[in-house]
C-alpha cells in the first residue's frame, strides 16, 4: 500500500502541491505511475562560461532535444494531482544543427545524454549525464515541477545548470565547479504504466498495467505534414469567365512525424487547410529573368485521412480523424477543386492555421461558375504562342493547426516550415481548355520560388516563433 502524501519536497527545495488535495483521512482514488511518452528538452547555455571566458558578455546558445519515447522517468499521480517523481531518466535525442563551440566532452556525449532523477539522499534532485559512462556534466537546481492532469503534461522549468565537479576538473578548471552554465526546461507528455485503485483505507482494490504507446514510424519528433507528391494539374471545367480559367491541383500529404496529426473535419478547425498556386518563369535569353505568380486558389479543408504509404515512411495504420505517423492521404485535383469543399484564405491565419470552423466554408449568398474559388489564371498567361519558352510550376501548401499547437508545448518540435512542395508542368493549348503534363518530379518541402534559377533566393524570418518566413 502506498500512503497518500500531500506535499512533496525534493532535494532542491522544489515543491509539488495542489490547492484542492483530499484530506489524509480520505485515501480513496486512483494512483498512477506514469512515464514519458514523448516530449522536448531545451538547454540554454552560456558558451563563454563553458569555455572559461569570463571577461566578455555571455555567448548564448540553445540545444534542443526530443525526449525519447517511453523514457523511464516515473512520476506518481494521485487523483490527477502530482505527488512527485521517482528515480529514473529521460533519454535525449538531439535536434537541429550541432554547435561548434561546445566543449569537446559535451559534443562527444551529445547523442547519449540523459536527464536523471537522482535518489532522495543525493545532493541534487536532477543531473545531466552521459548514459554510457555515467559522467555528470551538470547538476540541476532551482527547478519547479508542474503537472497538467487533463493533458497528462509534465513541465519542469527554471532549472539552473551547474557545472559538476568532475566536468570542471575535466576542463582543467576545478574552480568552475558549481558555476551556473545555463538553464534547462522540460515538457513531456506522460503515459501510465501502472494504475491502482485504492479504497477509503488506502488498500488496493484493483491494479492494471496498461500497454505502452508505441513510438510512431515517422522520423521527425512531433506532427510533421509534408506534400509527398503533387498528383495532377487540371482545368476543372471547360469554359472561362472574364478571360480566366479555373485550375485545380491534386496533393498527396505524408506525415513524417512520430505523432498522429489531427484531421478533424469541419466544423472543427483542427485540420489542414490546403491553398494552391501557379507560377510562370520567363523572360531574358534563357527565360529565367522573371518569376511571376499567375494564379491562386482558395483552400481545401481536409477531412477523413487515409492510411496509405506514399512516402515510404512505414504507415502505422491510423486514419480517419488523424493522419497516422508515416501515413499518407491523397486528394485528387477533382476533390481539391470541388467548390463546396474549399474556403477563403481570408479566414485562415497562415502561420498558426487558426480559423473559425463554423464559418470557414460558407458558400451562402453567391453562385458558383466554372472558375469560382479554383486557381484563377488568365488565359493569355497560359497561351503557349504568347509565352514561348516559358516554364510553369504548380505549388500547394498544407497549413496545419496541430503543428503550431504542438510547437507551443514542445518548443524543439516546430515543424511548420516545410509544408509547401512544387512541381514543373508543361502546358498544351492556345485557348481553353488547357491540358497539363508533369515535366519533373515533385520537389518536396520547398516553395516554388526555389525554381527561380535566374535569381538568388534569400529566406527571411522577421519574427521567429511568432510568424512565418518569406523569400
Amino acid at each position: 500500500m502506498l500512503p497518500l502524501v500531500l506535499l512533496f519536497i525534493n532535494s532542491s527545495g522544489n515543491s509539488v502541491a495542489g490547492s484542492k488535495q483530499k484530506s489524509p483521512e480520505s485515501q480513496t482514488g486512483t494512483l498512477q505511475k506514469m512515464i514519458v511518452a514523448d516530449g522536448s528538452v531545451t538547454m540554454d547555455l552560456d558558451l563563454n562560461r563553458l569555455n572559461g571566458i569570463s571577461s566578455v558578455a555571455a555567448r548564448p546558445a540553445t540545444l534542443h532535444f526530443a525526449a525519447a519515447a517511453n523514457s523511464f522517468f516515473p512520476i506518481l499521480v494521485f487523483n490527477v494531482l502530482l505527488r512527485g517523481p521517482e528515480p529514473g531518466s529521460i533519454a535525449l535525442v538531439p535536434q537541429g544543427q550541432a554547435i561548434p563551440a561546445l566543449p569537446a566532452p559535451v559534443a562527444a556525449s551529445l547523442k547519449q545524454l540523459v536527464v536523471e532523477k537522482l535518489p532522495s539522499d543525493a545532493a541534487f534532485d536532477l543531473a545531466v549525464r552521459d548514459s554510457n559512462t555515467g559522467f555528470t556534466f551538470f547538476n540541476i537546481e532551482g527547478h519547479q515541477y508542474d503537472y497538467d492532469g487533463k493533458a497528462q503534461l509534465l513541465s519542469i522549468t527554471g532549472g539552473r545548470l551547474l557545472v559538476s565537479k568532475e566536468f570542471a576538473e575535466s576542463l582543467g578548471r576545478p574552480s568552475d565547479a558549481g558555476a551556473v552554465a545555463g538553464e534547462i526546461s522540460i515538457g513531456a507528455t506522460m503515459q501510465p504504466v501502472e494504475i491502482t485503485q485504492l479504497d477509503e483505507n488506502g488498500d488496493v482494490k484493483s491494479a492494471i498495467l496498461p500497454a505502452l504507446n508505441q513510438p510512431g514510424v515517422g522520423t521527425v519528433p512531433g506532427p510533421d505534414v509534408i506534400i509527398g507528391e503533387l498528383i495532377g494539374l487540371v482545368q476543372s471545367e471547360t469554359g472561362s469567365v472574364g478571360g480566366r480559367v479555373g485550375l485545380a491541383l491534386g496533393t498527396d500529404a505524408c506525415n513524417k512525424g512520430t505523432i498522429d496529426v489531427d484531421w478533424f473535419a469541419l466544423p472543427s478547425n483542427d485540420h489542414p487547410f490546403i491553398p494552391q498556386n501557379v507560377y510562370r518563369r520567363s523572360g531574358g535569353a534563357d527565360n529565367t529573368q522573371r518569376f511571376e505568380q499567375i494564379g491562386q486558389s482558395w483552400g481545401k479543408h481536409a477531412f477523413t485521412a487515409a492510411s496509405s504509404n506514399t512516402c515510404g515512411f512505414g504507415c502505422n495504420g491510423i486514419g480517419g480523424s488523424h493522419l497516422g505517423s508515416g501515413c499518407s492521404d491523397a486528394y485528387g485535383a477533382g476533390l481539391n477543386g470541388s467548390q463546396t469543399g474549399i474556403g477563403s484564405r481570408a479566414w485562415v491565419n497562415p502561420f498558426t492555421g487558426n480559423f473559425v470552423g463554423s464559418t470557414a466554408n460558407n458558400h451562402t449568398g453567391h453562385v458558383h461558375d466554372v472558375t469560382s474559388h479554383r486557381i484563377l489564371v488568365d488565359v493569355n498567361d497560359l497561351n503557349t504562342t504568347l509565352n514561348i519558352g516559358a516554364t510553369y510550376f504548380a505549388e500547394a501548401q498544407y497549413v496545419v493547426p496541430h503543428e503550431y499547437t504542438w510547437c507551443q508545448s514542445h518548443p524543439g518540435q516546430c515543424n511548420m516550415y516545410n509544408n509547401a512542395s512544387y512541381r514543373q508542368y508543361s502546358v498544351t493549348g492556345i485557348n481553353q481548355p488547357f491540358s497539363f503534363t508533369s515535366a519533373g518530379p515533385s520537389v518536396r518541402e520547398q516553395p516554388a520560388i526555389m525554381a527561380w534559377t535566374g535569381a538568388t533566393v534569400n529566406q527571411i524570418e522577421p519574427d521567429p516563433g511568432n510568424d512565418g518566413i518569406w523569400f
